[in-house]
């Protein structure tokens, strides 16, 4: 059984789920970033030979990656995925009468969609919401079928590392959620025997006048703090306006502030074969199935 990366606190769904729930009417408005990152995923469809039959885009949010590949797959069936009811509300408002997406209200890390049934995975920037990626990943392999894939993007330790570091100056608690590293979400898809994973990552920044504005984005978008070891009880005018000094020294040569995303990109494939297993002895268990398919179908 997996277990989460013990040096990042745990997620408090209920915390997540609600924040984005109240983000979910003005989210569009804010999610500058978050489009642009979908983009890019998006753009890298261009390069995979696939035409999958039936996709879906976990962690959907407002669905505007539902809309995109309800545009690219035109005969492919879509369903959008997101754990906050509100925001599928809005994802259902985009689709036309003839053609809306199928919604299904649920957590990515446990997915209530039979197995073998998705052709494509597409989640833009919600994997950071979920406690064990092993356990994830695994949920996503058991709906896939065979040479079916996924392909995500995430955030990885240096986001909104100027905000981390000047909370840090202020006191001691953990103010910005946690994020995992690349490499261990890489190994995190070979452990639930995804093949092939491929993992890269750039770093974005939008800068702000003032930490206010950066705070507010943050807010409306429903990126709060969520994870269970955060500070409890609001936050004083003090202990901003000692944020708002400890920012000051990221202020840039144009006056403005930066706040720094490492976005994270990854992809794998469900293999085509079932994976072979070791036996207590060492010896390697092969499905008969995928023995006779070797031997060309002979009895």
């Amino acid at each position: 059984m997996s277990t989460p990366d013990p040096r990042l606190a745990p997620i408090d769904k209920r915390r997540a789920r609600a924040s984005f729930a109240r983000a979910a009417p003005g989210y569009d408005a804010a999610a500058v970033l978050q489009r642009e990152i979908a983009d890019r995923l998006l753009e890298r469809l261009d390069y995979i030979r696939l035409q999958p039959r039936r996709i879906l885009d976990l962690g959907a949010g407002t669905g505007y990656c539902t809309a995109a590949l309800q545009q690219r797959y035109k005969r492919a069936e879509v369903v959008a995925l997101d754990f906050a009811q509100p925001m599928l509300q809005q994802t259902r408002r985009r689709g036309r009468w003839w053609r809306r997406p199928l919604c299904v209200c649920a957590d990515a890390e446990s997915l209530p969609l039979a197995d073998d049934s998705f052709d494509l995975i597409l989640s833009s920037a919600t994997i950071q919401w979920c406690n064990d990626l092993e356990h994830t990943f695994g949920e996503c392999l058991r709906i896939l079928r065979p040479g079916g894939l996924l392909q995500f993007t995430t955030f990885g330790p240096d986001t909104l590392r100027e905000l981390r570091a000047a909370w840090a100056e202020v006191d001691g608690h953990a103010h910005v959620s946690p994020f995992t590293d690349m490499h261990e979400i890489g190994d995190a898809l070979v452990r639930a025997r995804l093949a092939d994973p491929v993992m890269d990552a750039e770093r974005l920044t939008l800068t702000y006048p003032t930490t206010t504005e950066l705070m507010h984005d943050l807010k409306a978008i429903g990126a709060r703090n969520a994870s269970r070891d955060r500070p409890r009880g609001l936050t004083g005018r003090a202990r901003l306006a000692a944020l708002a000094a400890a920012y000051e020294r990221e202020r840039r040569d144009d006056g403005r502030l930066p706040a720094t995303y490492e976005v994270l990109y990854g992809h794998a494939w469900a293999p085509e074969q079932a994976p072979q297993s070791s036996t207590a002895d060492g010896a390697v268990a092969v499905p008969l199935e995928q023995l006779r398919r070797q031997l060309g179908g002979r009895d």
